[in-house]
């Protein structure tokens, strides 16, 4: 359990706040209702144990039939996977017990207060027919407004013979120390029983000590069923003789001894808080009167008259074998009782009589899990929700139920409701930093859908570099997962850089992050010392951040006239380089051919001609019209590849899948792809970059 954990994306977990027998209690936050809540979850020992589900199911069922000031609310009960939760008021106060803790004991008023409110949750929980069959101060709570709540119904039960059914025989449920006697014997329990822990309780309250200890809880046990009473002393304990007689009293050994209800109880208490000094029920210990009915219990029969013929009457002799034994007849009926019942539920699949009315179970299965459990209660039945995960079943509808539709059940049943959560969660991978085909291929392996979002980056190109939801979240299948995968560096606007002196034209290169190559000075006519007078990329093509442009500046006006060369037949570097040594620029236009060979074809003027030194020669350069292959050259050879084939370089991205030797793997576009010359063509580099 972690405590970012979101229990069916709902209940945020933020931090233990008490364990228990059972389960480990956490505050978090509802996110649909936005409020804060006490999150109870099953310890795992327990998550595969069928009887201990029942009863945390039964827990959840008894506490949430309770809604009352001094009675904890509870909201929502569930599971996922194997954690079983239940989602309970959050009260901001201590504990009874932390109170006690602190102190030996609490000034009278303030006992009187807190015992009044308890007794008013207990009597509204009784006449809703549950029993808390666990009070004791760690289960009683007070706010900081001094609002005292019952808490943790955990082994609560309706008084019923459904619920009787959940817990094994002989288990003794509760803390031992404030046990009841016919609990201590696992005899039948009522409200009386409630009342005796109270009187524990407040026997502690008002002293600071347990009226029953020992070094075993076996020990501790039998005390509650045969010591007598501990009386308070008024003086050395300094209770009023009104408490006193009200605590006596609540821990009587026989139920009938006892208070008859809590409400009884709380108009006691407030009867002590007006007249403390009166005790209005006598101080009696009841555990005498036990064991001299336990010692006439084991007497022996007495013997029969000496004189056989003199007939002796007694209220205590056994009636002839004609008259019947009452005890003979109530067995005889009781077995005719149980063969009918037997042949009823054999023939019929229902006892042939029942005390109560039975209904027929409908068909929930497909139905909201409101819709159901609105038709289960106007039916007079009782609900349970788990709840599973559906490949196929949309969330919070019915998947299955029990008992099955169609089943005749007494009034107040319960019918279990296994409601969808929808898809399965699956936790979502952290794929930043793969590449764009590796990262789809392991999400759409994991039952997800991916969308693709791209954008510029200084990433290399086809790296996600983000994903949305993050890296850990828990997504249902065939959820969408949106991932940011890098274009490269975003391309850049070739500028004019004609006109500019080389200074400004090296500082709008550093500026815009490309490569100018302004080696090459010559003479042109009407031009400036250090004036920018051709580029080899047209102003407002696009191009990378790593394109090297190459620029001719002036060496000022000259009026020599120079004979064209020919350069038909050769490439586009030797060209450009026989150009420039005779004094001349060029600019470039393109045919796509077939049989291109990335040669010059044309050039106008045509050879022999003459033209003023720095003048521009239009060259045609015959291209395929397709990406060229560059796969094994170096970086300079692709790039001189490139330019023949009438393409510029474009972004450079390195992979190390293939090692690490500098030479191109590939383009992008791929080889053979037909794209305009002038295009921009990028290439992939086995090696881990510049």
């Amino acid at each position: 359990m972690t405590e970012e954990h979101p229990l069916n994306n709902r209940y945020r977990i933020e931090g233990k706040i008490g364990e228990g027998g059972m389960a480990t209690v956490y505050c978090g936050t509802d996110s649909v209702l936005r409020r804060r809540v006490a999150i109870k979850i099953m310890r795992d020992q327990y998550a595969t144990d069928a009887e201990f589900i029942a009863r945390f199911y039964q827990e959840a069922e008894a506490a949430a039939k309770l809604s009352h000031p001094n009675v904890v609310a509870t909201y929502d009960v569930g599971h996922e996977d194997a954690l079983y939760y239940i989602v309970m008021e959050l009260v901001d106060g201590p504990s009874l017990a932390d109170l006690l803790a602190e102190k030996r004991g609490l000034p009278e008023p303030v006992v009187i207060e807190y015992a009044a409110q308890i007794c008013n949750g207990l009597a509204y929980a009784h006449r809703q027919g549950l029993l808390h069959r666990d009070v004791k101060p760690a289960n009683i709570l007070i706010t900081k407004d001094d609002v005292v709540k019952l808490s943790d119904f955990g082994i609560a039960r309706a008084v019923s013979q459904h619920t009787m059914a959940l817990t094994k025989p002989g288990l003794v449920m509760g803390s031992v120390f404030y046990i009841s006697p016919e609990q201590a014997q696992d005899h039948a329990l009522a409200p009386s029983s409630d009342l005796y822990s109270l009187g524990v309780v407040l026997y502690q309250m008002l002293t600071g000590r347990l009226p029953y200890t020992g070094e075993s809880p076996v020990t501790v046990a039998l005390k509650h069923v045969s010591e007598p009473v501990p009386m308070l002393d008024t003086v050395i304990d300094g209770v009023s003789p009104a408490l006193a007689s009200i605590t006596n009293k609540l821990l009587q050994k026989r139920p009938e001894h006892r208070f008859a209800s809590a409400t009884e109880v709380a108009a006691a208490l407030r009867e002590a808080r007006e007249r403390p000094s009166i005790a209005s029920f006598a101080m009696q210990d009841d555990s005498i009167s036990l064991n001299f009915a336990r010692t006439r219990s084991q007497q022996l029969p007495r013997r029969e008259s000496p004189l056989p013929d003199r007939r002796v009457v007694r209220n205590d002799a056994v009636p002839s074998k004609r008259s019947g034994s009452p005890l003979g007849t109530a067995l005889a009926l009781a077995a005719l009782l149980i063969v009918a019942i037997t042949a009823g539920y054999l023939i019929f699949g229902r006892p042939l009589f029942s005390l109560a009315p039975m209904i027929s179970v409908a068909d929930y299965t497909g139905l909201t899990d409101a819709q159901a459990q609105r038709e289960i209660v106007n039916a007079g039945l009782s609900v349970r929700l788990l709840r599973t995960p559906s490949d196929t079943v949309l969330a919070n509808r019915v998947v299955r139920q029990s008992p099955g539709a169609g089943t005749s059940v007494p009034k107040n049943s319960v019918v279990e409701l296994v409601v969808s959560n929808g898809l399965p969660l699956i936790g979502l991978r952290d794929v930043r930093g793969f590449t764009v085909d590796d990262a789809k291929r392991d999400l759409v392996g994991d039952k997800f859908r991916v969308n693709i979002v791209r954008r510029n980056d200084a990433a290399a190109k086809d790296t996600v570099i983000d994903q949305r939801p993050k890296a850990g979240s828990s997504l249902h299948s065939n959820s969408t997962v949106t991932l940011v995968v890098s274009d490269g560096p975003a391309p850049l606007i070739m500028p004019r850089l004609i006109g500019l002196t080389d200074v400004q034209a090296r500082a709008l290169a550093s500026k815009d992050g490309f490569t100018l190559d302004d080696a090459v000075h010559q003479p042109t006519p009407g031009t400036d010392v250090g004036e920018i007078v051709t580029q080899d990329i047209a102003p407002g093509t696009q191009i990378d951040r790593t394109t090297v442009v190459h620029a001719i500046v002036s060496s000022g006006a000259s009026a020599i006239a120079i004979n064209v060369p020919d350069v038909r037949g050769q490439s586009l570097d030797s060209a450009r380089s026989f150009l420039a040594h005779a004094g001349l620029n060029m600019q470039i236009t393109y045919r796509v051919q077939s049989d291109a060979n990335g040669a010059i074809v044309d050039q106008q003027p045509l050879p022999g001609s003459t033209m003023a030194a720095g003048s521009a020669v239009t060259l045609t350069l015959s291209v395929p019209g397709a990406v060229p292959d560059t796969e094994g050259m170096s970086v300079a050879e692709a790039r001189s590849t490139l330019h023949a084939a009438g393409y510029v370089l474009g972004s450079m991205s390195y992979t190390t899948k293939e090692g690490a030797d500098g030479k191109v793997i590939g383009t992008s576009p791929d080889v053979g792809t037909t794209l305009p010359p002038g295009s921009l063509v990028g290439l992939i580099v086995n090696g881990t970059g510049p």
